[in-house]
């Protein structure tokens, strides 16, 4: 017997990927910029903001889990997660401008501003992200419809990766006019305000339609179990937590990179002269890059229909994560192939992104098929949290590594230094992400598991209507 699945109209696709580019505009933020931030602008040690990212995840460990208990416990007309988006978007835009503001405090005043304010920045990502991905796991019970509309998600969300990489050091410019706080306040004004739209877009033009199997009763402890049970899920997890910290330690490097040791350059090509400013060559750079994993995310649901889910993801990131390893030989001279390993291994990173959270909601029904309740905003909160986890273990290391080699900021940089920042672009994080597509290589869900999954569950919800 076969079932149809509901079929995702392209409006609602596009609505529900646009609120991963609200998310996106504040996530790559923190990826590329904000141990740049801390550092060079609000005047942090990089041994403070390291300390600071891993703090901050204590409280994490205890909200990101209650908030995804509280989204499966949530019931309005609009359903269970939607509410958040329309709620929450405007507080959100708010608290992120105020974590880019440079208070005028002296240094012990400063550090504690930033505590307080880049928690709240995490609780505030939390409490509306979390609800935003498990909505994806109720807008439809078909895993290959989710993978698709895991691709829009994320083509959208590195259209978010696109608006920072390539306008917010020019934003930042333009409305500082030479004082860099200031310029910072201004263009996250901006992208707040461009966040809390499309949130609102995300929430007038989605629908959810899978409800569990049956009224459950509120069991924190057996949803709990559940989760550190679900071997698919702590696989994944895992292999988030190195997939991540690997991509923020290379990413917050970037602008280390090319403001310390690329430096601003003139060179030839096809006999065109070409100057380029350091903001101009790191945006250029993460752009380019960008672009290449757009079209290794659109190309996703191809890829993975031939070679599985789990080998795309696996394979593909031990690949990208290895080409890291070049940028430790290349010198400030070597410009075309400074671009060139990154569109390829940009565009390997595509799928990695896609099938992440595609994954995730399969471990969300094979939860249900396994112990016969469904709690996909504890299953995606724990998820957002082994992300964060992942944001924040890159953020910290890169800081302690950079303190480690005596970097110091917005002076010219020791031999010692530039070895660090080196590192931190090459080496350390190949290693880390190589270490993330090994762990998932032991992820049982593939593509005709899922199938068998989906159609139990399909049958056992026309039962129980019955």
């Amino acid at each position: 017997m076969q079932h149809s699945p509901i079929r995702i109209s392209l409006k609602e696709k596009i609505g529900y990927s646009v609120g991963d580019t609200a998310s996106n505009l504040f996530f790559q933020t923190f990826i590329l910029f904000l141990l740049y931030f801390y550092t060079d602008v609000f005047g942090l040690s990089a041994a403070a903001v390291g300390t600071m990212f891993l703090v901050t995840r204590i409280w994490d460990a205890v909200n990101d889990p209650v908030m995804g208990m509280i989204a499966d416990r949530t019931n309005t007309r609009w359903g269970k997660f939607r509410p958040y988006l329309l709620f929450l978007a405007v507080p959100f835009g708010i608290i992120g401008i105020l974590t880019f503001t440079v208070p005028d405090f002296d240094a012990n005043g400063k550090l504690i501003y930033a505590y307080i304010t880049y928690t709240l920045m995490m609780m505030f990502y939390t409490a509306i992200n979390v609800p935003y991905s498990a909505l994806m796991a109720v807008i439809t019970p078909n895993s290959m419809q989710r993978t698709v509309l895991s691709s829009f998600r994320f083509v959208a969300a590195f259209f978010g990766g696109v608006i920072v990489q390539s306008a917010t050091m020019t934003l930042v410019e333009y409305f500082g006019g030479g004082d860099e706080a200031l310029g910072w306040q201004w263009a996250m004004g901006l992208i707040s305000g461009l966040a809390i739209i499309l949130f609102f877009i995300t929430f007038f033009t989605t629908k959810e339609r899978v409800v569990p199997l049956h009224e459950q009763k509120s069991d924190f402890k057996q949803d709990i179990k559940d989760l550190f049970t679900n071997k698919p899920w702590l696989l994944i997890a895992g292999a988030t937590v190195f997939q991540l910290t690997s991509i923020v330690m290379r990413g917050g490097t970037i602008a280390y990179y090319f403001k310390y040791y690329i430096q601003e350059q003139s060179f030839t090509l096809f006999n065109y002269n070409i100057d380029l400013s350091t903001a101009v060559f790191t945006s250029s750079f993460m752009l380019v890059g960008t672009i290449a994993t757009i079209i290794g995310a659109i190309l996703t649901k191809w890829i993975s229909k031939v070679f599985d889910k789990k080998n795309t993801y696996s394979f593909f990131l031990i690949i990208s994560s290895a080409l890291y390893t070049v940028y430790f030989f290349l010198t400030p001279e070597n410009v075309i192939l400074i671009f060139a390993f990154n569109i390829v291994l940009s565009f390997f990173l595509g799928p990695v992104s896609v099938l992440q959270w595609a994954m995730y909601t399969d471990t969300a029904d094979y939860s249900e098929w396994i112990n016969g309740r469904r709690a996909t905003g504890l299953v995606m909160s724990a998820s957002l949290f082994a992300l964060k986890l992942g944001l924040t273990l890159g953020g910290a290391l890169a800081g302690w590594i950079l303190a480690y080699y005596g970097f110091i900021a917005n002076q010219d940089q020791t031999l010692e230094s530039m070895e660090g920042i080196k590192m931190l672009m090459s080496i350390i994080p190949a290693i880390i992400g190589i270490i993330g597509g090994i762990i998932i290589i032991w992820y049982p869900l593939n593509n005709k598991k899922m199938e068998e999954i989906e159609f139990d569950l399909t049958e056992r919800r026309l039962h129980e209507s019955v």
